[in-house]
């Protein structure tokens, strides 16, 4: 399989492994296993940014249930919300979800800045990013052991569709459907910042939401799938709890956007714009 070569950000790299067939996660932690050293390189960065050893974090394969099969209720619902996300295709929301799709660093980050209230960023916010950093290894890798074991398929492929990005989708046509990785950073992410800004908890975690739906938006992930990746990163995040360095991080990124928002610097996005797209 391909594999895109973007290993400045943990967020590529997260989706490097999915590329990469031999690059299983099993379930009990074992061993990442490549084929390349520049699959190895690739991995060993993932790794050295979790906050959590191998076979430290919660087993999906455990938790989840197999995902919904052709002609069962699930699989009618997931159909259902799969139609009406596309009459969405060119409104301000499909935009916002492309958008979203981007997990790079920075600008996955500065999803939340408008929710949070304070610019996310490496150089005004380097405690608040380099949490997100980290847990976004921790919770993006949690999902690829059920996505190995059932490789479901996406929707664009079933229903022969467009997504929002289409440039990823010969990548995503051999990538594991559910659950949804994307989802799962989204509330990780919303359940790590409601730790560091509690006061904003509910716009942080509508946001969070809204970033797994837009999974479902773009046409690339099934609702079923985007439901089973927050459970994975609320697995997560409750695990993350317990590691000593995860939070020292949380309080010290607390300390850092109380300060930055007695500053009140603006963020950077739209956030008008944005309200009026999650609303749409």
């Amino acid at each position: 399989m391909r594999i895109q070569l973007l290993a400045k950000t943990i967020g590529a790299l997260i989706v490097a492994v999915g590329c990469v067939s031999a690059a299983q996660q099993q379930p009990g932690g074992s061993p990442i296993q490549a084929t390349t050293p520049e699959q190895a390189a690739q991995i060993r960065a993932i790794l050295a940014a979790a906050y959590l050893p191998q076979g430290g974090a919660p087993d999906s394969l455990a938790i989840l249930p197999a995902p919904p099969t052709f002609g069962s209720p699930g699989q009618a619902r997931d159909d259902a919300a799969a139609a009406a996300a596309q009459s969405l295709r060119g409104t301000p929301r499909w935009s916002l979800a492309t958008r979203d799709a981007d997990l790079s660093l920075p600008n996955a980050a500065r999803a939340f800045s408008c929710a949070l209230g304070v610019e996310i960023s490496e150089a005004g916010t380097p405690r608040a990013y380099n949490l997100l950093r980290r847990s976004m290894a921790d919770v993006g890798l949690s999902t690829y052991p059920t996505k190995t074991r059932y490789q479901r398929t996406r929707p664009f492929v079933v229903t022969s569709t467009p997504t929002c990005t289409p440039a990823e989708e010969d990548f995503l046509r051999h990538d594991g459907s559910y659950p949804s990785g994307h989802s799962a950073i989204g509330w990780g992410w919303a359940l790590v910042l409601t730790q560091v800004a509690p006061e904003r908890q509910n716009e942080i975690l509508a946001r969070g939401r809204a970033f797994g739906q837009s999974r479902v938006v773009c046409n690339v992930h099934w609702l079923s799938d985007t439901e089973e990746g927050r459970v994975m990163a609320s697995a997560t995040v409750a695990r993350l709890q317990s590691a000593p360095e995860f939070r020292a991080d949380v309080e010290a990124a607390r300390t850092e956007i109380a300060a930055a928002r007695t500053a009140k610097p603006a963020p950077a996005n739209d956030c008008a714009s944005e309200a009026a797209a999650l609303a749409g």
